[in-house]
C-alpha cells in the first residue's frame, strides 16, 4: 500500500535528482578567479547546470560529481576581444571570408552576426585551448568605410544558442587605416563627425538641403543611434599617440563610449586615457615599431597603462584572425614585461567581457556567473601547459578538432596507433 508518507518521499527524491545530477564540484584546485577573490589555493568550485554556485574553500555538496583538481589550475574561459571566428575560414580564399565590406563610404549597419557560422572549423581549434567566448568584429577592406560595422559577442560552445549579445560594438578606423580608406587622417575624422551629425539631425528631424545627398542610409542611422546615445561602445583602431588623442576628442565632443584598439603608443597618453576611462585593446608582442604610426612601441606598454589605471585587453593580428588559441601567450608575454599575472589574466577574460557589456555573466569565476571554466594541467601562462577540460555554460566540451581527427586517421592508416 502506498502511503502519503511514501508519496511525499518519492516526490522529494524526484525533485532532488536534477540538481544532484547536474552539480559538479572541483576540489583541491588552484583557482585564478580573475576577480576580487584573486587566487584561491586548495579551493573548491561548484557549478550547477549552467552557473557557478560557489567559489572558495570547504567540502563539496552531497551528491555532486567530484573532479579532483589537485595540482591543476582553474581559470575562466578566455574571451577574444577581436576575432574573425565563424566568419573566415581561409584568409586566401575569398569565398570563405565574410569578415568585412569593401563597398560604400559608410557600412555602419553591417552586422557580423548575419555571417556567423557556429560550425566553423576554426572554432574547435580555439575552444580546445581555452577560448570560450569571442567578439566577432568586422574588418576594413580597400574601398570600404571608416565606420566599418557592428560586431557580436558569441559563444564557442556546441549548442545552438551561440548568440550572446548582438550588435555589441561599432567599429571604426583612425590613423593610417582611416587615411587609406578616406584619403587622410583629417578626412577620416571628418567622415565620422559628419556621420554623427547626420544621426543627430535625423533624430531632430532637421531637413537637409535638397542639393546634398544623404551620407547614411536609414539602416546606418539606426545602427549609429545607440552609439551616439552612449549605449554601444565605439571601438576605434588607432596606434599613434596623436591619433588616440584625436579619438578622445571626438568621443568627448559626441559623448561616446570609446575603446581604443591597437594602441601601440598608448603609454604616451596613459593619463588622458585613464581620465577619460577609455580602455585599450593592444598586442603585447609589439615591442618594436612595425609602421610609422607605431614608432613609440615598447614592450611594457600594458604595464604602464595598467599602472596608470587604464583597463587593458589583449589581441593581435593572429588572435584576431586564424589563431585565437594563443591569447594566453599574449598574457604570458605581458607578464614577462612586468604586468601583474592576475591583471594579465583579466586582460583575456574579464576585461573583454566588461568592454562589451556582458561582464555580469562572463569573464571571471564567481558565484552566479555562467560556468565557463578551464582546467589546466599547470600554469596557464606556460607554453608547456594545456587544458585538460573546457566547460562552457557548465557543459564539458569535446576536445577533438579536424586537426586531431586527421592526425588520428593517418596514424591508424600507418599503424602508428
Amino acid at each position: 500500500m502506498i502511503t502519503p508518507r511514501k508519496l511525499l518521499m518519492t516526490a522529494l527524491l524526484v525533485f532532488a535528482l536534477p540538481a544532484t545530477a547536474s552539480t559538479t564540484a572541483f576540489i583541491n584546485a588552484t583557482i585564478y578567479t580573475a576577480d576580487k577573490a584573486g587566487v584561491i589555493t586548495n579551493g573548491t568550485l561548484v557549478m550547477r547546470e549552467s552557473r557557478i554556485v560557489s567559489v572558495g574553500s570547504g567540502a563539496p555538496p552531497a551528491g555532486a560529481t567530484i573532479i579532483d583538481a589537485r595540482g591543476k589550475t582553474l581559470t575562466p574561459g578566455m574571451f577574444a576581444p577581436l576575432s574573425s571566428l565563424g566568419v573566415s575560414e581561409i584568409d586566401g580564399v575569398r569565398e570563405t571570408n565574410d569578415s568585412g565590406s569593401g563597398h560604400g563610404r559608410y557600412s555602419a549597419s553591417i552586422d557580423m552576426a548575419d555571417a556567423f557560422n557556429p560550425l566553423s572549423l576554426r572554432i574547435p581549434i580555439a575552444r580546445v585551448d581555452g577560448v570560450t567566448r569571442a567578439m566577432v568584429s568586422p574588418q576594413s577592406r580597400p574601398g570600404g568605410s571608416v565606420i566599418v560595422g557592428q560586431g557580436a559577442v558569441v559563444s564557442l560552445g556546441t549548442d545552438a544558442e551561440w548568440m550572446v549579445k548582438p550588435r555589441a560594438a561599432m567599429f571604426a578606423e583612425f590613423g593610417e587605416g582611416g587615411a587609406s580608406l578616406s584619403g587622410t587622417r583629417a578626412t577620416a575624422a571628418q567622415a565620422i563627425r559628419e556621420a554623427f551629425a547626420e544621426v543627430r539631425n535625423a533624430r531632430a528631424k532637421v531637413t537637409r538641403e535638397p542639393n546634398l545627398d544623404s551620407l547614411l542610409s536609414s539602416a546606418d542611422i539606426a545602427a549609429l543611434r545607440p552609439v551616439l546615445a552612449g549605449q554601444t561602445p565605439l571601438v576605434v583602431h588607432a596606434d599613434r599617440a596623436s591619433d588616440i588623442v584625436a579619438a578622445l576628442k571626438l568621443a568627448k565632443q559626441n559623448k561616446l563610449r570609446l575603446v581604443i584598439a591597437g594602441g601601440s603608443e598608448a603609454w604616451l597618453v596613459a593619463r588622458q586615457l585613464a581620465d577619460a576611462k577609455v580602455a585599450v585593446i593592444l598586442d603585447p608582442q609589439l615591442q618594436l615599431p612595425n609602421s610609422f604610426e607605431s614608432m613609440g612601441a615598447r614592450r611594457d606598454n600594458a604595464r604602464l597603462l595598467h599602472e596608470a589605471g587604464v583597463t587593458v585587453a589583449f589581441s593581435s593580428d593572429k588572435t584576431a584572425s586564424y589563431n585565437a588559441r594563443i591569447l594566453r601567450q599574449l598574457a604570458g608575454i605581458a607578464i614577462n614585461s612586468g604586468l601583474d599575472p592576475q591583471a594579465a589574466l583579466a586582460a583575456i577574460t574579464l576585461h573583454p567581457a566588461r568592454l562589451y557589456g556582458v561582464g555580469k555573466d562572463l569573464g571571471s569565476l564567481a558565484a552566479g556567473k555562467l560556468a565557463d571554466v578551464v582546467m589546466w594541467d599547470g600554469d596557464p601562462f606556460e607554453l608547456s601547459s594545456h587544458p585538460e577540460a573546457v566547460f562552457i555554460s557548465g557543459t564539458r566540451m569535446d576536445t577533438s578538432t579536424r586537426q586531431s581527427a586527421l592526425r588520428d586517421k593517418y596514424m591508424r592508416m600507418h599503424r602508428l596507433k
